[in-house]
Parts: C-alpha cells; structure tokens; sequence
C-alpha cells in the first residue's frame, strides 16, 4: 500500500483515539489553528482601521502623494511580473 492511501491517525501524538468521543482529550490543531487565524484576521482588522483614521486626517498634498507612490509601486510590480512571464 502506498503512503497516500494509509489511513490518517488523527492525534498528533501517535495514540489511537479513545473510544469514547466526549472523554476529554486535548483540542484539535484545527480548532488551535482557527483561533489564531481569527486573532491574525482581527488584528489586521484593527490596524487597517487605525491606517484609514490617520490616513483620513492626512492633509490632501500628502494623500496625492501616497497615491501616487501607491501607483508607482503597482506599476513597477506589474512591469516587473510582465517580464517574467513575457506577456
């Protein structure tokens, strides 16, 4: 049999799974793994908010400005991604 069609033992520590499914066992990795992607997502949630606040009271010579940095930054990337690709 080869290894893509062995069976999966889901505990991470190599025990086989109790019979009983509500013994208490310790959380899965997805469950860990989803709570951190919710904290990294409501983090970020929080420092795009805090960027549009300061962003926003920016006088408009500086908002011009970073657009057009923003601008430039994209055009070089695509220009740079065109020359990889050829197209």
């Amino acid at each position: 049999m080869t290894d893509i069609f062995k069976p999966i033992n889901d505990d991470r520590h190599g025990q086989a799974a109790p019979a009983d499914p509500y013994a208490s066992q310790p959380a899965p990795a997805s469950t860990t793994d989803a709570g951190k992607t919710l904290l990294a997502g409501a983090v970020g949630g929080v420092l795009s908010a805090v960027g549009y606040l300061v962003y926003s009271r920016l006088p408009d010579d500086q908002k011009e400005r970073l657009q057009q940095q923003a601008r430039s930054l994209v055009e070089s990337r695509v220009n740079e991604l065109r020359g990889r690709f050829n197209l």
